[in-house]
């Protein structure tokens, strides 16, 4: 009775929040109109000249075309202190031709040694590194773009924004950067090509904006922010932009792999394979993709980063496959998985949502395609996908041919997505969703949805406000009834003073969705998060503070009781350095209907069992992050108190060590010792990752992989070269070793070898 009771009452909210965006969407938007008309966002319009003579990127300005590009140079810091003068002096110029943005500057240093560049492997985050961050809007829609960044070593990396703040680091484009550094500083110089992006041939205005980062102050430098953030909502507007070319828009990656495959026991077996693929990726307008794949491999992408299960469910992976990831920001649905929407810097996010929960009732979750219910690879004879936007519609479809699963008789079979979002308000969406096909089963599956998102950046003192309401529904062979999932939400997302988010969602028992993501079913989950970020007087040692209470509950929708509930009072603490201490205090229920085995013997001898019953447990939690641009960096943490019936003592630390910027050795462990009533056990991951960059274009990666669960070790090796964008070759090697009966000596298991060359033939 209280379950329906409290549903009956959010429904009601959910009503009301949609009602009141329709009453206020037309007042609303023709204000923003206004706004829009006077200067995109209110802030900084300048109109970039073109130009006919292409600059060399070799990140040395010689070039006499940069004497007649725009030279921008009116930047302000927006962290420690939002529009204070930077402490260093900041130039950028910009231009374009008929085939690309050509953007160049000089940052000058007072004490160049001083410079953080880290990182010399291409594609590596570059969050340890002083760097230039372009952000394009070229919709001008404030909702999405590009963020392309460049070192001092000229080193590229580029994403794709997702949810406005969140950003798909996986998505590869082609474009050049190189970097060069003298007495005074260092200088850049980036070449973007109109065919890596998509855009609105019919306007000549897009969003941009500017973001140098100085890591051994922790200073954040933009040319337009708000509310201490920079981002596709928050940007500049350049405009002139006429007569831009695609070519005819046409890449065509042809591949080749080599691979050798050997399991090693009783029944030892070896296979060769020599596979090519042919990847097409074709702009049927310049703002609407196509991409075809065929015979596609996937030996290349990286391996999953191991994770130890100590719940009852389902663990979440996410996708590395670069098919998939290409525009997959159009294919985010309901805000599902951003933990609390986008809640930028300084104590953002709810911990206490377990992270498969973050996840649950996903519509569209692309590593379900190619992959059996057992996490092994099945073959993807082909794949298609369009997407891109069409006037104020965003839209992606997705068709893919995969092979039959004999080991667990699953069928050929082909599956489709179509989603669709139209842009309304300022910031606004609205969008569909549907899928059809069921990759892991042979049962008919499809789902439908509707999502809406309202954001609002714009209130008074650079505040925002965001809401989201979702409602989808699946359609499953021989089931029938209790097939829906839907969510509402509101959020007040801001990187000093106040803030907080809550949501509710509800996942009906029989909802299934073959081709998405489902931790748990039969339940309604309420999330709450709030708290306050104080800033310290400038020039002083420390930066910030922030304080706030997270909160999680789960209950089951049949008798409204509890499954499960989280709850703590968080404080962290960050510096000028980019140090940070941060602390939990944690209360955790859990409500086991059944006997619960937290821990199994790998031979059988012995289980550790949770009985059946009502848990409650305080726990504490502190630990210290030491800024990414040290020698030595990373994060050590433990977690103490009571657990279930028992005790918990949790170890973690996670060191990188950079020597040079050649060399980059990381070591992650983690370890729960854990004691129970019915048996004592302790639970270790160990991960040692050792990255070797001989120069900017050749680089080799190894990780090794451990834990005593499974008690199995996994090694990946891969050599990675890059002569220039859209050119690579890859060596991987992947080993097995395990040990079952735990006798402390392991036994080799399977291991292969692929090599794998890739070459862009752009037209």
């Amino acid at each position: 009775m209280q379950s329906s009771h409290l549903q009956a009452t959010l429904c009601g909210y959910a009503k009301l929040f949609i009602q009141a965006l329709l009453i206020v969407a037309p007042v609303y938007a023709s204000a923003v109109q206004a706004q829009l008309t006077a200067g995109s966002d209110g802030g900084k319009t300048i109109e970039i000249p073109k130009l006919s003579e292409r600059a060399r990127i070799d990140g040395v300005l010689d070039d006499d075309i940069w004497s007649r590009a725009l030279l921008i140079n009116d930047f302000h810091q927006y962290e420690p202190v939002e529009y204070a003068e930077p402490s260093q002096k900041t130039e950028i110029w910009i231009y374009y031709t008929d085939e690309a943005l050509y953007i160049a500057h000089h940052f000058w240093e007072t004490d160049p040694s001083l410079i953080s560049a880290n990182i010399l492997r291409q594609g590596q985050s570059l969050q340890p590194d002083d760097i230039l961050a372009v952000v394009l809007d070229p919709y001008l829609d404030r909702r999405n773009g590009y963020r392309f960044e460049v070192n001092a070593n000229g080193v590229r990396w580029e994403g794709l924004f997702q949810n406005i703040t969140q950003i798909e680091s996986s998505w590869d484009g082609i474009w050049q950067a190189d970097a060069s550094r003298d007495e005074t500083g260092w200088y850049g110089e980036m070449r973007i090509p109109f065919q890596t992006i998509s855009f609105n041939p019919a306007s000549d205005s897009w969003g941009i904006n500017f973001r140098r980062a100085i890591r051994r102050n922790n200073e954040s430098i933009g040319w337009v922010s708000r509310n201490r953030q920079v981002n596709p909502s928050i940007a500049g507007t350049i405009t002139g932009l006429q007569g831009l070319r695609q070519g005819r828009g046409l890449d065509i990656v042809p591949s080749m792999v080599l691979r050798q495959d050997r399991v090693i026991g009783a029944v030892g077996k070896t296979e060769e394979h020599f596979e090519p693929q042919l990847d097409v990726f074709y702009k049927i307008t310049p703002q609407l993709n196509a991409a075809l794949t065929i015979n596609t491999d996937f030996s290349s992408t990286e391996v999953d980063s191991r994770q130890v299960n100590l719940t009852r469910f389902s663990l979440f992976f996410p996708e590395k496959r670069d098919f998939f990831i290409r525009d997959s920001d159009i294919f985010e649905f309901g805000q599902i998985g951003t933990g609390g929407f986008d809640r930028g810097q300084g104590g953002g996010g709810n911990p206490a949502i377990p992270n498969a929960a973050q996840q649950n009732g996903r519509p569209f979750f692309s590593r379900r395609i190619g992959l059996s219910a057992s996490g092994a690879p099945v073959d993807i004879n082909a794949g298609a996908k369009i997407s891109g936007r069409v006037g104020d519609w965003n839209v992606g479809t997705l068709l893919v041919s995969q092979d039959e699963d004999p080991r667990n008789g699953v069928a050929a079979q082909e599956m489709f997505v179509g989603r669709a979002v139209l842009n309304v308000l300022a910031e606004s969406q609205v969008g569909v969703i549907t899928t059809v096909g069921n990759p892991q089963s042979n049962i008919d599956n499809s789902l439908v949805g509707m999502d809406l998102r309202y954001r609002n950046s714009r209130l008074p003192g650079g505040k925002t406000i965001q809401g989201v309401a979702f409602y989808q529904q699946t359609d499953t062979d021989g089931v029938t009834g209790d097939d829906a999932s839907w969510g509402v939400g509101i959020s007040y997302p801001n990187n000093q003073g106040w803030r907080g988010a809550y949501t509710y969602t509800q996942v009906e028992d029989n909802f299934a969705p073959a081709m998405g993501f489902v931790s748990r079913t039969n339940l309604e989950d309420h999330r709450l998060d709030f708290g306050h970020r104080w800033f310290f007087e400038p020039g002083g040692f420390f930066r910030s503070w922030y304080a706030g209470y997270d909160f999680y509950q789960s209950r089951d929708l049949t008798d409204g009781k509890v499954i499960e509930e989280n709850g703590g009072l968080r404080l962290t603490i960050d510096n000028n350095s980019g140090d940070g201490w941060f602390s939990r205090i944690m209360q955790s229920r859990e409500i086991l209907r059944r006997d619960f085995t937290i821990n199994r013997a790998s031979d059988g001898s012995r289980n550790v069992v949770i009985p059946a019953g009502d848990y409650t447990w305080n726990e504490y939690l502190l630990g210290w992050q030491i800024g990414d641009q040290r020698t030595i960096s990373g994060r050590l943490n433990t977690r103490f108190g009571d657990y279930y019936n028992g005790t918990r003592l949790q170890r973690g630390a996670d060191i990188s060590w950079r020597p040079t910027r050649q060399y980059d050795i990381g070591i992650g462990y983690t370890e729960n010792e854990i004691h129970l009533p019915s048996g004592n056990f302790t639970v270790r991951l160990v991960t040692l990752d050792a990255k070797i960059a001989f120069s900017s274009t050749l680089s080799w990666s190894n990780l090794i992989q451990y834990d005593n669960v499974s008690e199995v070790m996994g090694l990946n090796s891969r050599l990675h070269w890059i002569p220039e964008a859209g050119r690579q070759a890859f060596l991987v090697f992947n080993y097995g070793l395990a040990d079952f009966d735990k006798d402390n000596e392991f036994h080799s298991t399977g291991s292969d070898i692929s090599l794998k060359f890739s070459y862009t033939f752009r037209f």
